[in-house]
C-alpha cells in the first residue's frame, strides 16, 4: 500500500506544482513583455518579434527567483485539495504517520530543486547574457544598476586608459557600445575612442566602427582599430562576469581561476553553496507548508493559519537573500551563509510537525 499511495501522492504534487510554474510563466510573461515593449518601444532597432524574443529569455531567471515560492504554495495547495477529498482523513486512518505520507512530497520538492539547479539554472545564465546583448545591439543608453555598466582600466606602454561598455559577450571577451578615454601622463583626457565592439585577441583589442574624438579637431571615423593591451581574457571575463550569470558546472572552475588572480572568491562560492543548498531549501519549504495545511477542513481552511505559513515562508526567504548578501561580502563565510537558513528551517518546520503530530 505505501510505494502505490506514495506515488500517488509524489504525482499529485509534481503536478501541482508544474501548473503553478506554469501560471507564474504566463503571468511574468505577460508583465515583462508589456514593460520592455513600454520603456524600449522607442528604440531604433525594437521590434515586437525582439521584444518577445528578449522576454523569452528573461524569464527563466525570474523564475529561479520564484522557486521557493513555488514549492511552498504547491505544497500547500497539494495537501489542502487532499485533505479537502477526505484522502488525507483515509491516509491517517489506514495507520500511515504524518513522516510517511510526506515522504513523497519532500523527495518531489528535492527533485524539483535538483532540476532548478541542473537545467533551469543553466538556461537562466545563458538567458541573461543574451537578453543583455540584445538591449546593447537595440541602441539602448539605460544605464540599469542589476546589469551593470563594466569598466576596466589598463595601462600599457604609457598609455592609460579607461574601456567601458554597455554589454558583455562571450564571458567578457567581446563588448558592445565601447567608450575609451584615453589620459595622458598628468591624468587628463586626452581623446575619446567610441566603437560598436570590442574584441578581446592576444594582445590587442580590435575595435569595429571605431569615432575618434581630440580636442580642437574633428571627430574621425574608422572601420576598425586596434588598441594594445596586456589584459588576458581569462582575467576579463573574472572582473566583468557576475555571479548570477555563471552556469551552476561553470562556478568551481570559475571560482578556482579568480583564486588564482586574486580576486574575492565570496560572491562566487556564496552563489555555488545557494544553489547546492537549493534543492533542502524547497524541502524546508514544503515542511513550513505542511505545518499549516494537515488540519482537517471539509470546506474552509483556517485563513489565518495559511497566511501564517505564507509569512513563514516569505521570512525564511527574506533572511537567506539577506544572509547571502552577507556571505557575497565576505561579513559571513559563504558555506554559512548558504546552510543555515536552510537548516534552522528545515529543524524549524520539523519540530512544529513533531509537536503538531506527535505531541
Amino acid at each position: 500500500m505505501i510505494p502505490t499511495l506514495g506515488l500517488y501522492f509524489f504525482r499529485r504534487y509534481m503536478v501541482t506544482t508544474i501548473w503553478f510554474m506554469i501560471g507564474i510563466f504566463a503571468l511574468v510573461f505577460i508583465i515583462d513583455f508589456s514593460e520592455t515593449s513600454s520603456r524600449m518601444g522607442g528604440l531604433p532597432k525594437y521590434t515586437a518579434l525582439s521584444g518577445l524574443l528578449m522576454t523569452v529569455l528573461r524569464i527563466p531567471m525570474i523564475l529561479m527567483q520564484t522557486i521557493p515560492f513555488v514549492a511552498l504554495f504547491a505544497g500547500m495547495a497539494a495537501l489542502i485539495s487532499l485533505n479537502r477529498r477526505y484522502e488525507l482523513v483515509v491516509t491517517r486512518a489506514a495507520g500511515v504517520s504524518v513522516w510517511q505520507f510526506l515522504r513523497p512530497f519532500a523527495i518531489g520538492a528535492f527533485l524539483f530543486g535538483v532540476l532548478a539547479v541542473t537545467v533551469l539554472n543553466p538556461i537562466a545564465a545563458w538567458g541573461t547574457r543574451q537578453s543583455q546583448v540584445l538591449e546593447a545591439e537595440w541602441g539602448s543608453n539605460r544605464k540599469s544598476s542589476s546589469t551593470g555598466i563594466p569598466w576596466i582600466r589598463q595601462r600599457h606602454d604609457g598609455d592609460d586608459a579607461i574601456i567601458g561598455a554597455k554589454a558583455v559577450e562571450d564571458g567578457g571577451t567581446r563588448l558592445l557600445n565601447v567608450s575609451i578615454i584615453h589620459f595622458d601622463k598628468d591624468g587628463h583626457i586626452s581623446f575619446r575612442q567610441d566603437a560598436e565592439s570590442a574584441i578581446l585577441k592576444d594582445g590587442y583589442w580590435e575595435l569595429n566602427k571605431v569615432l575618434e574624438t581630440r580636442n580642437g579637431e574633428l571627430p574621425k571615423r574608422s572601420p576598425s582599430a586596434q588598441l594594445e593591451t596586456n589584459l588576458r581574457q581569462e582575467f576579463v571575463q573574472e572582473s566583468l562576469e557576475k555571479p548570477d550569470s555563471i552556469s551552476f558546472f561553470a562556478l568551481p572552475r570559475k571560482i578556482e581561476a579568480a583564486k588564482s588572480f586574486g580576486f574575492a572568491t565570496e560572491p562566487l562560492e556564496t552563489q555555488f553553496h545557494s544553489m547546492l543548498s537549493l534543492p533542502l531549501l524547497l524541502v524546508a519549504m514544503t515542511l513550513i507548508a505542511a505545518s499549516v495545511s494537515l488540519k482537517f477542513s471539509r470546506f474552509n481552511q483556517s485563513r489565518a493559519v495559511i497566511l501564517g505559513g505564507i509569512l513563514a515562508g516569505f521570512m525564511l526567504y527574506v533572511v537567506t537573500v539577506l544572509v547571502k548578501a552577507f556571505g557575497s561580502s565576505g561579513i559571513v563565510p559563504p558555506f554559512v551563509a548558504a546552510w543555515l537558513p536552510v537548516v534552522v528551517a528545515m529543524s524549524l518546520g520539523a519540530t512544529i510537525l513533531l509537536h503538531q503530530e506527535d505531541g
